[in-house]
């Protein structure tokens, strides 16, 4: 029997993609204080943007222990969990790996940026979707049209680095990706590993100290090891340390759920010594999101840590979950939530040219704006997925 869904993860998880909407359009607002957005490459510093990536990293180490013990309560063996755990780790890869190519599409390339941009998202739809049972009939003939889309984009596309026109490449991996490789090496050793504290504690353990070996001049050894986890996407270890950090969480809470004074002071304890390791850290990499340091992902790890304290208590002590309702299809569709504005980039900004007036578009106003926005494709989302629209891995 499926186990009952636990109610703080999902309004954690849809506050979460709320606010990543709301800051991924902060860049069409002027005067945007600088703590709201993200540091720069050499700041030492952090911003509220640089929090909401990793906390939807933590998000999904929060949700794997019970993922998969659901999937195990029905019956599926390892084997057939792996390969559940393959097949979504490569939608995520390859749809962040696509919109990452965005970055360096060239004004010379056959499609116009948007248009290229429409047609990738709408193949992301077709083969993604949730199909209704209406639509089984026509799901294979749509998936593979979407496959040929995909295929389509990548033969035409056209990018451009320091002036040379290049084909698509893995300059990062995109936000999706990211999430796909971190949710890759985290789900595999919890299928196999299983929920050993000491086992989830050591893989968290190996992951920050792979980071830190990135950030300084490690022995030659690890260093090695560091870049052989590069090749294979994994990168410095710090999205997988935040990942593996909520898996540990989320034992913990199942183990103590009806045990709340012990949880909170444990989970209290933990927030204060992720707090302590990142400041203490500090001064050996600054904090930084997009050099991924250690104290960065510290920090972050004790944000989000007393985020979901803040909402166990809300939620599933206190039963409010009706105060989130409205915003409830960010959790229930996060995939769809994320992709949307995309669509809205490409369609209304770009091609169409709308743009409301600059003075909507500045200061607090702005900002404002930016947030009614980010509810607008939430309340779209929900819409959709009344209609059986939204994407399912």
């Amino acid at each position: 029997m499926k186990k009952k869904r636990i109610a703080s993860i999902d309004v954690f998880r849809a506050l979460t993609m709320l606010l990543m909407v709301f800051v991924n359009d902060l860049w069409t607002v002027h005067g945007v204080p600088p703590w709201l957005e993200h540091a720069s490459a050499t700041a030492d510093a952090m911003g509220f943007a640089d929090t909401i990536f990793p906390a939807f990293l933590f998000l999904v180490g929060l949700s794997l222990p019970f993922a998969l013990e659901n999937r195990m309560t029905r019956g599926e063996s390892r084997g057939k969990l792996f390969l559940h755990i393959l097949l979504r780790s490569l939608a995520l890869i390859i749809m962040g790996f696509f919109q990452m190519n965005l970055e360096n599409y060239s004004h010379q390339a056959m499609l116009p940026r948007s248009i290229w941009e429409i047609v990738i998202t709408v193949a992301f739809f077709l083969i993604w979707l949730d199909y209704s049972p209406r639509l089984q009939q026509s799901k294979k003939w749509l998936q593979i049209l979407g496959v040929l889309m995909l295929v389509f984009a990548a033969i035409v596309y056209q990018g451009e680095t320091n002036g040379q026109l290049v084909w698509m490449q893995p300059h990062w991996w995109g936000i999706l990706g990211l999430i796909g490789w971190a949710y890759f090496a985290c789900a595999t050793l919890l299928l196999f590993g299983g929920e050993k504290l000491v086992f989830l504690i050591a893989a968290f353990a190996c992951f920050l100290v792979i980071n830190a070996s990135a950030r300084l001049h490690a022995p030659a050894g690890l260093w090695s090891f560091d870049q052989l986890l590069a090749r294979l996407g994994l990168g410095d270890g710090s999205n997988s340390s935040i990942t593996m950090a909520g898996v540990i969480i989320s034992v913990l809470y199942r183990k103590w759920q009806d045990k709340p004074m012990r949880y909170t002071g444990v989970f209290l304890a933990i927030a204060a010594a992720f707090f302590l390791g990142g400041f203490m850290s500090r001064p050996l990499w600054g904090i930084s999101k997009i050099r991924a340091t250690p104290s960065w992902t510290l920090i972050c790890n004790g944000i989000s840590l007393l985020a979901f304290c803040v909402l166990i208590y809300i939620v599933d002590r206190r039963g409010k979950k009706q105060w989130f309702q409205l915003i409830k299809p960010a959790g229930t569709s996060t995939l769809t939530c994320y992709l949307l504005p995309y669509l809205h980039g490409a369609i209304f900004l770009s091609l169409l040219g709308l743009r409301l007036p600059e003075g909507i578009r500045t200061g607090w106003i702005g900002i404002a704006k930016s947030l009614l926005f980010a509810l607008a494709i939430v309340l779209v989302t929900g819409l959709l997925e009344k209609k059986r629209l939204r994407l399912k891995i």
